[in-house]
């Protein structure tokens, strides 16, 4: 029997955490979620409305405007 390699997890700046899937995850409260997707997105920013998978919502984060030197 071959060994199993390790789960890959990779933190992406500004962005998800990426999981190599399928993944099962137990949630706060105690509840699971599972996904068959070779790679899975968990949302690191919280402002996602499919928790705890990302949507993308950290794109639109706003950024602070540059001020203009006097």
């Amino acid at each position: 029997m071959a060994a199993q390699r390790p789960t890959r997890v990779t933190m992406t700046e500004g962005g998800p955490f990426l999981v190599e899937g399928p993944v099962e995850l137990e949630l706060p409260d105690g509840t699971t979620v599972t996904s068959e997707r070779p790679v899975v997105a968990l949302c690191a920013c919280r402002r996602t409305k499919r928790y705890p998978f990302c949507d993308t919502s950290h794109r639109r984060k706003v950024r602070p405007e540059k001020q203009a030197d006097a």
